[in-house]
């Protein structure tokens, strides 16, 4: 069993920057892939971002490429989400989510544990 506990969604004016943080409870992080997926407002929930188990691979869905970082601390059972630029658009609840396997992957049926989300609210 995983536990995930999202942390560090604001409202940030467009253009600013956020990082989240998602803490993950039991010893074996290093087993997960680990993702980022955000559900905006009257709208599905879609992929974001994910890293592999080691933190060499990541995978970012079109729009938020050369913005958004994902990357993991396993000593610290922890996985960060960079968000640079911030548009309106942003504006979600993000989850954090583990998949137990290596590799990374964008498909929401492939992660077995999903956090409870936290608020990202981007002004214009």
């Amino acid at each position: 069993q995983v536990q995930l506990v999202e942390s560090g969604g604001q409202l940030v004016q467009a253009g600013g920057s956020l990082r989240l943080s998602c803490a993950a409870s039991g010893r074996t992080f290093g087993d997960y892939a680990m993702g980022w997926f955000r559900q905006a407002p009257g709208k599905e929930r879609r992929f974001v971002a994910a890293i592999n188990w080691n933190g060499i691979r990541t995978y970012y869905t079109d729009s938020v490429k050369d913005r958004f970082t994902i990357s993991r601390d396993n000593a610290k059972n922890t996985v960060y989400l960079q968000m640079n630029r911030l548009k309106p658009e942003d504006t979600a609840i993000y989850y954090c989510a583990a998949a137990r396997r290596w590799g990374i992957t964008e498909e929401e049926s492939d992660y077995d544990y999903w956090g409870r989300g936290t608020q990202v609210t981007v002004s214009s």
